[in-house]
């Protein structure tokens, strides 16, 4: 069987189906997340214990310095290094607990990151790829908006996990504790971090609502950026021979551009807002140095309440400054989780809201039933398929018949390739039912139905690694079948050209062969394939005249040998060879 990703879009259409997907709002860790990825519920368990240790161990070690100090300015008879001795080990011992704790801590998140990021990459790939849980269409409307998040975009998951998340989860567990214990020290001093400790949060606030607009932006000029770069990168040799290279490369230099602004844009407000956040920490400590400073001088408290108070202030605001130095890390992390789950889920979630009943119908779940293609006539009756540019196609009442070359023609957009895709069961119609012989394509056992299927989409299929892999890419060919087929397609003359034959690399989308060479690969690969059902999307672009005749009589003894073969098609040559010709061009509501 052969199966290939319908046709790509053009440039602009990739670009505003970027554009069109905006991430939701939500706080700063999605719950989604920890549910989606057991490694994030780890990670969050494991940085609270650690914060917890990191709280018993500021506590310990203020309390050991109060002592200490408080001891040698009060008391002589303790000015000797002998009676401190338990105090400074004591206050090397939550020292040396509190560095280990930290390192420890930064190197689980790190690694926990990495596994996070892992998992939730595979889950996306894994909905992407399975026609269950997303048709053709919307994989070819989201493609270029999923590249950029999961290359570009999961890779800023990394340090919202390795930094921001456990700063916030040492913020919501130290803080506490700290104020706490200050609490029950001194309580004005309490009082006052109580007070002025919600001005950072709401400063955070406020600079969250300004950069998330940007973050937005940057996230979709590089989606953008991807797509353009993608195309000019594969179209360039065909470019360059019509000496038409410099406008789309100029394009992609304006876009370039565009995102270098955006990224400066949201640098400069993250270190803006960094200052600002450091600058309003400070100023909270000092406020409360100052009241302690009064109250020791008056004789309102004691020095040792006094020293624990002033030095666990600053450990009080220090979670909270870490997390304003991490905000930009917030912002793109929350960026980032929430675009990758939305491909995860982003099928029911879509169902939910205000999707179109298509959408339900395009992931229904297989079925079970079997049935041999050969020989089954294919009754379309009274198909449509509604979509974004309305019905197409409509109305489509039709029998192909077996063992004939049926064509499908129309104007563009009247639903050919869309037809297709319906046969095979890709895509369940709004509007009346496929079926094969007597039994409709949505109770069928997809991969046994698709086993009888050869499939020729107006973009082929060609992955990088050699000729002869690309040739029995969808399972090993008969060779004689094979040499027949590259004899009809005319690719056993591209054979004979490329420097290695059947052992020449290709690259990336069939870098390496000409537009008309990857065409007769792919119609190679699909006439030797032993499949009754041939499904064909513009077999003859990029073909010359006679190559084009020399394929259509291929296929037409393929169908006189049985086969059922259907060809989307607008050249009156195509029209020439069928057995039956099917007008699409109906009434599109």
């Amino acid at each position: 069987m052969s199966r290939a990703p319908a046709a790509s879009a053009s440039t602009a259409q990739r670009g505003d189906a970027a554009v069109e997907t905006s991430p939701r709002r939500r706080g700063p860790v999605d719950p989604r997340l920890l549910r989606y990825s057991s490694a994030a519920r780890r990670h969050v368990v494991v940085s609270a214990m650690f914060a917890v240790v990191t709280a018993a161990a500021i506590i310990v070690t203020a309390a050991m310095a109060a002592s200490i100090l408080s001891e040698l300015i009060v008391d002589p008879s303790r000015r000797t290094l002998g009676t401190q001795q338990t105090h400074v080990w004591v206050l090397a011992a939550a020292l040396a607990v509190r560095v280990v704790a930290s390192y420890l801590r930064d190197r689980s998140a790190h690694r926990a990151s990495a596994r996070v990021i892992i998992e939730l990459r595979a889950q996306a790939v894994d909905v992407l790829t399975d026609p269950e849980r997303t048709s053709p269409r919307e994989l070819l409307a989201r493609r270029d908006r999923a590249i950029t998040v999961l290359l570009r975009g999961l890779d800023d998951l990394a340090p919202y996990l390795s930094g921001y998340l456990p700063t916030l989860i040492v913020s919501m567990t130290v803080t506490p504790i700290v104020i706490l214990v200050i609490g029950l020290t001194d309580w004005p001093s309490a009082l006052v971090i109580l007070i002025t400790l919600p001005l950072i949060p709401l400063f955070m606030v406020l600079i969250g609502l300004m950069t998330r607009d940007r973050t937005e932006r940057k996230l979709a000029t590089t989606a953008r950026l991807n797509a353009q770069l993608l195309d000019l990168i594969a179209g360039l040799p065909t470019l360059r021979a019509l000496n038409r290279s410099r406008g789309p490369a100029a394009r992609v230099a304006e876009l370039g551009k565009a995102h270098r602004r955006s990224t400066m844009s949201a640098l400069r407000v993250a270190f803006l807002s960094g200052a600002v956040l450091e600058l309003l920490a400070t100023l909270c400590v000092a406020v409360v140095a100052v009241g302690i400073g009064l109250r020791l001088v008056y004789g309102e408290m004691s020095l040792y309440a006094g020293v624990l108070a002033l030095i666990l202030a600053p450990e009080a605001y220090l979670p909270l400054r870490q997390v304003g130095a991490q905000f930009h890390n917030s912002a793109d992390g929350v960026a980032a989780a929430d675009e990758v789950i939305d491909l995860i889920e982003g099928e029911e979630a879509a169902l939910r809201g205000s999707a179109s009943a298509s959408r339900l119908r395009d992931r229904g779940g297989a079925g079970t039933r079997t049935c041999a293609v050969a020989g089954a006539p294919i009754r379309l009756l009274d198909v449509g398929v509604h979509g974004r540019d309305g019905w197409a196609p409509h109305g489509l009442d039709a029998v192909i018949e077996p063992s004939s070359l049926t064509v499908l023609t129309g104007p563009n957009g009247a639903g050919k390739s869309t037809t297709l895709m319906t046969i095979m069961g890709l895509i369940h119609p709004d509007e009346g039912s496929v079926l094969i012989g007597a039994i409709p394509v949505a109770e069928l056992d997809r991969d046994a139905f698709h086993e009888q299927i050869c499939w020729l989409p107006q973009q082929p299929v060609v992955v990088p690694g050699t000729v002869d892999e690309n040739l029995a890419l969808f399972g090993p060919l008969d060779p004689q079948a094979r040499d027949d087929a590259a004899a009809a397609t005319g690719f056993d003359a591209v054979l004979a050209t490329l420097p290695d034959g059947g052992e020449t690399v290709l690259g990336a989308g069939g870098m390496g062969l000409s537009a008309g060479q990857r065409q007769r690969l792919a119609l190679t690969r699909v006439l030797a394939g032993p499949a009754p059902l041939l499904l064909l999307d513009e077999p003859t672009a990029h073909l010359d005249v006679a190559s084009a005749t020399a394929v259509l009589r291929a296929l037409t003894a393929r169908a006189a040998g049985g086969d059922t073969v259907v060809v989307v098609a607008h050249q009156p040559l195509v029209r020439s060879f069928a057995d039956r010709v099917i007008d699409m061009a109906g009434d599109r509501r």
